[in-house]
């Protein structure tokens, strides 16, 4: 019985420390988009009700794209790639940071009513915490000036970005909260990935060796994707935007 109140207390503050980290990152997007908004001398709202509808029409585009995961085969089952980012990114260039934000956070919400979580939660924080640092620096930095050249760089360094926050995330907190929560020795977890990977023996070396070429992996192709689709779309989301 004690056990279970502890998982129980375990998973609440878990759930209470992910709320809490979507907050403060929508606040530090907001934040930006106002400073930069007020330096271009920008009157455009950050968020009207056409942009609010167009996330959530892509949020929901984003989820579905988020249950359709593919296995690695570098990499243990647990961990595997998606798209969800890719509408993201689209929304977040058209609409600045605190929509992409609000895009990655309302997918995750969706998700788990399509498909309820299969890590305690841990795999959901994972996937928008990391995909907001994808998303976060880009979308700044295309904000700031909005060219092709512009969005390819906000890509590349969301992608680098993505890695390294992703790499040392899993290693430092993910897979011992994950041990922690499902109850089984961080070992063990460690294990599954030396089955796939001999050179895989710790933690910083699944985040070296699974999860760092898994980002990059999905940053490249997203930012390939984004780069081919934006323009595309940018006029159709930009005149629905603007009412």
């Amino acid at each position: 019985m004690n056990d279970l109140g502890s998982k129980v207390a375990d998973n609440m503050l878990f759930v209470a420390e992910f709320a809490g980290l979507v907050f403060v990152i929508f606040l530090i997007a907001y934040l930006v988009e106002k400073r930069i908004h007020l330096k271009n001398h920008d009157t455009e709202r950050i968020l009207s009700t056409r942009k609010i509808a167009l996330v959530g029409l892509f949020a929901a585009v984003s989820a579905v794209l988020m249950v359709l995961e593919v296995p690695v085969p570098f990499a243990p089952p647990f961990y595997k790639i998606d798209l969800s980012e890719l509408p993201i990114l689209i929304i977040t260039f058209a609409f600045g940071p605190v929509a992409g934000v609000m895009t990655e956070f309302i997918k995750i919400l969706l998700k788990l009513i399509m498909k309820s979580t299969s890590t305690a939660f841990v795999g959901e924080l994972a996937n928008f915490s990391v995909g907001c640092t994808l998303i976060l620096p880009a979308g700044i930095i295309y904000l700031s000036r909005k060219t092709k050249r512009m969005a390819l760089i906000a890509c590349v360094t969301g992608t680098l970005c993505m890695t390294l926050f992703g790499s040392a995330f899993n290693a430092v907190y993910l897979l011992p909260k994950f041990a922690q929560l499902f109850g089984m020795p961080l070992e063990a977890i460690v294990g599954m990935g030396t089955k796939i990977n001999p050179s895989i023996t710790s933690v910083e070396t699944m985040a070296l060796f699974a999860v760092a070429p898994l980002n990059l992996l999905k940053g490249s192709i997203d930012t390939v994707l984004t780069m081919l689709l934006y323009k595309r779309l940018s006029p159709i989301l930009k005149s629905s935007g603007r009412r």
